[in-house]
């Protein structure tokens, strides 16, 4: 592939990354118009953003840099394993961490 490529299927992903961020955080932004059990405040979205964002962007590292595919697999499972359990601690506190508010 040539740098040119390259690039071009970098700015790609980094596009998809984005949308896709958006559009989660889209779907609570629209329940909120229709439930009052959805109560999601600015600090909220701006946290959800951030933890999308930062996955995202470590995923894009890791296919960007990690050639093996042992090596690459490990560590993107990894990546969306935290996510999950940073976004389950912060919805639930499933840890009873000062973190989540417990």
């Amino acid at each position: 592939m040539t740098n040119q490529q390259t690039l071009n299927s970098s700015k790609l992903r980094i596009r998809i990354i984005l949308i896709t961020t958006a559009f989660i955080l889209s779907i609570p932004l629209i329940a909120m118009q229709f439930t009052k059990e959805v109560n999601w405040t600015l600090s909220d979205f701006v946290i959800a953003a951030v933890l999308l964002l930062g996955t995202g962007l470590a995923i894009e590292l890791v296919i960007r840099y990690v050639k093996t595919g042992l090596s690459r697999t490990i560590l993107l499972v990894v990546i969306l394993l935290l996510l999950f359990l940073t976004w389950a601690e912060l919805a639930v506190g499933i840890f009873g961490t000062p973190f989540a508010g417990s």
